[in-house]
């Protein structure tokens, strides 16, 4: 089927558009991207038309797409998924005109850069519609420079000497030997972090610390990040066009496959930062979605996860886009999977009512067990805190036992209960739970809701923090106003200030300043809990 061009066509003569569509049966296979009949007939049709002419060629000369513009610029519609075979590049070039006489633009560049062209041209034509000058830009290989592409001075159009096809086949070459010099022992997908907002940019940096072990634990190798502080959020793509392109440069030198943002994206960003940059989008309410999925172990766990991502999937559900299916598959598909995110909002609405019910079962059967212990007068101590603060390794080092204890953000997802006997003769139920974290999905906070009910059973809750976290305030802060919005403030706390043993004289003396309250401890050590272990006797023997 024969070409039709692409883009404004309005207003244009039909034989006006019938030239314009022959263009698509000429081959633009010269050396430099065109025949001087080939540059007379581009220019003098554009001139006559008073807009720009635009022509995606490929590498053996043919056009794929023939693009009408304003008399100032050319949109380039959503193209196909670029190629993955070979190198990086996407097997077309774009050559088009200017009739203003202004040679390549930021635009003209940074389309280049977001739809990994092999090149851009740019003929120029004076008033009569004559050539008159010729620009090219081409990308390049990740490290050849500060910008990701080569932007060659305008020459005379008839004096251009640049060979195309062999400047592709190089940079082709290049783009191979810098991916055979990538480490591929390391099987993870990389990814670019970055946050957007109007906190300062030491605040957004903290912030992005946590995000980069959240993707550790989801199993995401980070590559690089980008930090922009502003006054007023982008609601088409969160950031400004100019950002875009820097963050577009990052990606593309360090090959990621994801962008993970800190904050969260509505569906609109979503979908639009999935199209412009062609990469996998995720959030942090994904991110911490797809973990809760990849370590729920319980049958109330995975119901709650399930809930969550459905709740998080739904309104950001508009049919079936490219945008929702670049987040299935590796970080951010697990969970309900690609044929559930698709099914209409009805089926979803009657999926979350099931779950609702399954959960309200769990929670009943939980009810009855902590009736059982209260009837028995058994006291409950339930460990809190941030995640990662150490509180699955002081349950096993109290009581012996063998939890899940990693160096990783929710490495506990599920509640685990041990009954163990103190001094004293005093038997009591320890109880861990789910880390807390700051700006905590809200999907999450309501479908959790049953896993963090063994909060409400506690008698005493031992907030663990890791006392040699450079951001420990904020995170005693966080937990707080967490057990606050959960009404448990007013439950007897005793504050551990875990991994003592890692700091030195005087970040101990600050912290024992800062919270003279609070007990000194390192969880991996059984000798050090001693003065804890007093601590929980004494809160027990004045309940």
């Amino acid at each position: 089927m024969a070409l039709k061009a692409k883009g404004n066509t309005q207003g244009l003569k039909p034989s006006e558009l019938k030239r314009v569509n022959r263009l698509a049966d000429r081959r633009y296979s010269d050396p430099c991207g065109f025949s001087n009949e080939q540059a007379r007939e581009l220019t003098f049709l554009s001139r006559e038309i008073g807009r720009q002419i635009g022509l995606l060629v490929n590498r053996q000369g043919r056009p794929e797409m023939i693009l009408v513009g304003d008399p100032g610029s050319i949109y380039i519609p959503e193209l196909p998924r670029a190629r993955q075979s070979e190198g990086r590049l996407r097997g077309l070039r774009l050559l088009h005109t200017h009739i203003s006489g202004e040679h390549l633009s930021e635009e003209d560049l940074m389309d280049m850069v977001f739809l990994r062209l092999d090149s851009v041209t740019v003929l120029t034509c004076d008033q009569q519609g004559e050539p008159d000058s010729v620009q090219y830009a081409y990308l390049l290989p990740p490290g050849a420079g500060e910008k990701p592409y080569e932007q060659l001075p305008p020459v005379r159009w008839d004096r251009a000497e640049i060979d195309l096809p062999a400047q592709i086949r190089a940079l082709e070459d290049e783009f191979r030997r810098a991916d055979r010099t990538r480490d591929t022992s390391d099987k993870r997908e990389r990814a670019i972090m970055v946050s957007v907002s109007p906190d300062s940019k030491s605040a957004q940096e903290r912030s992005l610390d946590e995000l980069a072990d959240l993707a550790d634990t989801a199993g995401l190798k980070v590559e690089g990040r980008l930090v922009q502080r502003i006054r007023q959020v982008n609601p088409k793509f969160i950031m400004g066009k100019g950002k875009l392109a820097e963050l577009e440069v990052l990606a593309l030198q360090a090959d990621a496959e994801v962008i993970l943002f800190d904050q969260e994206l509505s569906a609109a960003q979503m979908r639009n930062l999935a199209r412009l940059t062609e990469r996998k989008i995720l959030d942090r309410t994904q991110l911490i979605l797809d973990i809760f999925a990849q370590h729920a172990t319980t049958k109330a766990g995975k119901l709650q996860v399930e809930m969550a991502q459905l709740k998080y999937t739904m309104p950001r559900l508009v049919g079936k886009n490219r945008a929702m299916s670049r987040l299935m598959g590796g970080i951010g598909g697990r969970g309900p999977g690609e044929t559930k995110l698709e099914i209409d909002r009805r089926r979803i609405k009657d999926k979350l009512t099931k779950l609702g019910d399954e959960l309200k079962k769990v929670s009943r059967q939980r009810g009855f067990t902590r009736e059982q212990r209260a009837s028995a007068g058994v006291p409950v101590v339930s460990l809190v805190g941030y995640t990662n603060a150490g509180k699955s390794t002081l349950l096993n080092t109290l009581t012996n036992s063998g939890v899940l204890a990693e160096d990783k953000l929710f490495a506990t997802l599920d509640p685990t209960s041990r009954r163990i006997r103190f001094p004293r003769e005093q038997e009591l139920i320890l109880t861990d739970t789910v880390g807390f974290i700051r700006h905590l999905p809200k999907e999450l906070k309501e479908a959790f809701r049953a896993t963090l009910e063994e909060l409400e059973a506690a008698d005493v809750l031992l907030h663990v923090c890791d006392a040699s976290h450079p951001e420990v305030e904020e995170h005693i802060t966080a937990v707080n106003r967490i057990l606050e919005d959960m009404e448990l403030h007013e439950v007897v706390q005793i504050l551990v200030l875990n991994k003592w043993d890692r700091l030195d004289e005087e970040q101990r003396e600050l912290m024992k300043n800062s919270y003279p309250q609070g007990i000194p401890a390192s969880a991996v050590e059984r000798r050090s809990l001693n003065t804890l272990v007093d601590a929980i006797m004494d809160a027990l023997d004045k309940l």
